[in-house]
């Protein structure tokens, strides 16, 4: 039976990424884009081993009415909605349901938003290579919503970069992007969190938490001469790697 990647955690994880993620290290014109909440604290130890920027793109899952785990579509910034095949009708879901269900997410999208960015200026994108990252992706469908918004402000190369997912997602998934990295592929999926040994929710206070550290580190690595220092290889690489199998 072949092996497949566990995970201790999500931090673990995104150290585990940056190493396939080294050729963008230091680059001034790249950006890790978490997709929150739980795609925050891979993103975070991406940008930190990378040392290259961190920043958010907002999109939510559209839950199936009373199946709220199962994934019907999703929606993101900008009025982006993407709908998997068959909704509606699928289980019975009427056009109405998915427009109450959309409405409440965009509700809830716009609160992330205020919550998480303040006062800072919209996301910007014009010719930068963007990584999307995510703790994983398992349909498809926030992701699929995630890489069209991002599309939408026009990056000169988008990365995709998660540590795992099924393979038939992968193979919907990679041709909407310019690279794609995935650390583990397993085909008997259930859902993401069955590949981490923690895998507790992400709350508002981690996130804000983390682009708040994210940013400060940023601004005060452009007020030195040179720049801060390169992190994308660290003494304690050699230890991020252990053993973890399912």
């Amino acid at each position: 039976m072949a092996e497949f990647r566990r995970f201790k955690d999500r931090t673990q994880a995104g150290k585990l990424l940056a190493r396939d993620l080294r050729e963008y290290a230091g680059r001034a014109d790249a950006i890790v884009l978490a997709l929150p909440r739980g795609g925050v604290p891979v993103a975070f130890a991406i940008a930190q081993r990378l040392a290259i920027e961190l920043d958010i793109l907002l999109v939510r899952k559209l839950g199936l009415p009373n199946h709220e785990e199962y994934a019907m579509g999703a929606v993101g910034s900008g009025g982006v909605r993407v709908l998997q095949a068959g909704v509606p009708g699928l289980m019975g879901v009427t056009a109405e349901q998915v427009e109450a269900v959309t409405q409440r997410e965009l509700g809830e999208l716009q609160r992330r938003e205020r919550a998480y960015r303040g006062a800072r200026e919209p996301l910007s994108l014009l010719g930068r290579t963007a990584i999307l990252v995510d703790d994983g992706v398992a349909t498809g469908s926030t992701m699929l919503a995630a890489i069209r918004v991002a599309r939408g402000l026009g990056p000169g190369k988008l990365v995709l970069a998660v540590p795992v997912a099924p393979p038939q997602t992968l193979a919907l998934l990679e041709p909407e992007v310019d690279h794609l990295v995935c650390l583990s592929a397993p085909p008997l999926f259930r859902s993401v969190g069955q590949w981490y040994d923690a895998f507790d929710q992400t709350s508002d206070e981690e996130v804000q938490d983390l682009l708040a550290d994210a940013w400060h580190a940023r601004t005060a690595e452009r007020q030195q001469p040179h720049g801060g220092p390169n992190h994308a290889t660290t003494a304690d690489d050699k230890h991020d790697d252990d053993g973890h199998r399912a």
